[in-house]
């Protein structure tokens, strides 16, 4: 097996490790999509981490992703960006370790749109760290859900353009992104709470919450109906009913879906196909 076949296997093994609800749609596209999607996704994961980590201050995880923000935005020197995790490898988890592998199993013609999205990302992510993740204001909403979810849309959309030529709008695919992101924050609000983290707008009740994730999850399907690719639409069209449900689940009162509710769900857009 070549190297490169070596670590995207490896690369869909983190990805199943790491993330439930985009390993299955990632698994069901064609190879060069898989491939492509996949390291993108580990990319922002990889700093993602960084972001949620228990254990780092404050001050580190800000030098870390405007650290890691700069190196993206040149060729990545790999051995930089060890060094500069050094301190604090024992620590971080292997997909953030990793960051120059899932950097190589992306196809070169599309690399540069995937780090430069990342590298917003990891910017704007920093900012959020200093300022505590303090949402105040709908604004400040829409902006932390841009670097963390939108950024993920604008990153997607650019990879469908690249492989085929499907275009869509950014603002629906970022609307897509902050949908998800919003039921996340809804499923997670006392799990944030404790540990002081606060993303629900001054002022704002839980049903408002609910009300920007569901305007926000409108915008996916509209971002949905402007793409003919049946491969991208059928992994669109995953997260999104994931989303749709858990949003109805919390709102009944349950935590989330259970296992085999997210198989059926996945079942029934297979099935629709």
């Amino acid at each position: 097996m070549s190297t490169g076949a070596v670590l995207q296997k490896e690369a869909m093994h983190i990805l199943k490790l790491t993330s439930r609800t985009f390993y299955i749609p990632i698994k069901l596209l064609n190879p060069l999509l898989r491939k492509t999607v996949g390291s993108a996704y580990l990319c922002m994961r990889a700093i993602d981490e960084i972001e949620d980590h228990e254990n780092l201050s404050s001050h580190t995880k800000q030098h870390l992703l405007r650290s890691t923000s700069k190196l993206l935005e040149s060729d990545f020197d790999n051995t930089a960006y060890l060094q500069l995790l050094k301190p604090y490898q024992e620590l971080l988890p292997e997909v953030t370790l990793r960051l120059n592998d899932w950097l190589a199993v992306c196809p070169a013609e599309i690399i540069g749109k995937v780090k430069e999205s990342t590298s917003i990302m990891a910017e704007g992510m920093a900012r959020w760290v200093e300022k505590d993740w303090k949402v105040k204001t709908k604004e400040d909403l829409d902006e932390y859900t841009y670097y963390v979810a939108g950024l993920v849309g604008v990153m997607l959309s650019d990879i469908w353009e690249w492989y085929d030529g499907t275009k869509t709008d950014r603002e629906l695919a970022i609307g897509y992104g902050r949908g998800l992101q919003a039921v996340n924050m809804l499923r997670n609000q006392d799990e944030d709470a404790d540990r002081g983290v606060h993303f629900i707008p001054d002022g704002w009740k839980r049903q408002d919450m609910f009300e920007y994730a569901t305007k926000n999850l409108k915008m996916a399907d509209e971002y949905i109906k402007s793409i003919d690719t049946k491969n991208i639409i059928l992994f669109c069209k995953i997260p999104l009913a994931l989303a749709n449900k858990t949003l109805k689940a919390l709102s009944s009162g349950k935590e989330k879906m259970g296992r085999s509710e997210v198989e059926s769900t996945v079942k029934e857009i297979l099935e629709e196909e």
